[in-house]
């Protein structure tokens, strides 16, 4: 049978790990051809979509929400970074607390009735429903964005990056 750790912490923690390795070469891309850090911090694939440090911050925030399937509200961060540095910092910060839910903690969250906070309303999901229709796309989305951005920008970075195949 396949976990919940399975289908979410471990390739949420693999994926995370990808990103901050990314923002490595996108720190030393930024320095190396002396560009402005807030050109490409800020830099969005559409108006609409958010810019690059805000969807580092939305890849974090959703391979939190898996804190639910667990019994526990997911971390609160503040989204104050404003460097590389800072956003791997975060990233790491993430890891981190994934790495402290256990598969205990998860056991038979398929099956629980979920509380999502969904603006000014609460709306219950199961916790299968909850990983497979929002956390999972979502978390992927925004990684994959953000890797876009960089990609865009000129960022010489290809598929290997992006799955963490360095």
């Amino acid at each position: 049978m396949i976990t919940i750790q399975q289908v979410s912490i471990a390739p949420f923690t693999a994926g995370l790990q990808s990103l901050a390795a990314i923002l490595d070469k996108a720190k030393a891309w930024v320095e190396t051809r002396k560009l402005d850090p807030n050109a490409i911090l800020h830099a969005r694939l559409a108006p609409d979509m958010y810019h690059f440090t805000r969807q580092v911050q939305a890849v974090t925030d959703q391979a939190r929400n898996v804190a639910r399937l667990a019994g526990v509200e997911p971390p609160k961060y503040e989204n104050t970074e404003a460097t590389f540095d800072e956003l791997k910092t975060r990233i790491s910060r993430t890891i981190a607390f994934l790495g402290s839910l256990t598969p205990a903690q998860t056991a038979g969250a398929e099956d629980k009735t979920i509380d999502v906070p969904f603006g000014p309303q609460t709306v219950q999901m199961k916790g299968i429903d909850y990983l497979e229709r929002l956390v999972v796309p979502n978390f992927f989305f925004h990684l994959t964005a953000a890797y876009s951005i960089l990609r865009h920008n000129g960022l010489e970075i290809g598929k290997r990056d992006f799955l963490g195949l360095r």
